[in-house]
């Protein structure tokens, strides 16, 4: 994995996946001091400007299959540099964007998933901050899943009872009880007032059913 840009957002999304043992992490930033700071948590960590192709090749870049471009407040350097990427053929080239036109330009160059950490993240707060939702993931045509507990009025039922998906057009896929692990939901499942629900649907229901009391 190559990680081009060694800010905050790269800094923080090396260091993960160094730690998940599984993934060796080239970094790259044209800050020298940057580099130092990870040159010994990374598998390497380089100085070089990530905008010009043959720098990127003499570190092999193109040989990688997957590439994350952190590079944020320069908007030229995140365009060339995913530009590069993109021309060396790598398969799966990540970007971050700092604003809605600087995303709508790294995804007409072809880049193969833009995002916006900070904007992302707002939205997902947003959500947060409604109802009982303790965690919230959205995916693409406005469907969502929700960590949450089990609304007041359905405590003490089986989800067959509750009838939530003709009720409230949601499902709840996962189940969880104080002490146990996390378990696949069933029909027979009961749901008790300190339990914690994996629930899927359409952002507005499961909003809506995450804040019924």
């Amino acid at each position: 994995m190559v990680v081009i840009g060694l800010g905050r957002f790269g800094r923080s999304l090396a260091t993960e996946l160094m730690e998940d043992g599984r993934v060796d992490v080239l970094g790259i930033d044209r800050d020298p001091a940057l580099v130092d700071e990870l040159a010994g948590t990374l598998t390497h960590a380089v100085v070089a400007d990530s905008t010009k192709e043959e720098a990127l090749r003499q570190l092999s870049v193109h040989e990688f299959d997957r590439a994350v471009v952190g590079i944020g407040t320069d908007l030229e350097a995140s365009i060339l540099t995913v530009s590069v990427l993109l021309q060396f053929g790598i398969r799966n080239v990540w970007a971050k964007a700092i604003s809605e036109s600087h995303a709508r330009i790294l995804t007409q160059l072809g880049a193969h998933k833009v995002i916006r950490p900070e904007h992302e993240m707002g939205l997902r707060v947003a959500h947060l901050v409604r109802g009982r939702m303790l965690d919230y993931i959205e995916f693409d045509d406005g469907f969502a899943m929700v960590k949450t507990t089990p609304p007041a009025p359905l405590v003490g039922q089986t989800l067959a009872q509750a009838r939530l998906r003709s009720q409230h057009r949601v499902t709840v896929v996962a189940h969880h009880r104080p002490g146990e692990g996390f378990t696949y939901a069933t029909p027979e499942t009961v749901m008790g007032a300190d339990d914690v629900i994996i629930v899927s649907g359409q952002i507005r229901d499961v909003e809506a059913f995450s804040s019924i009391v």
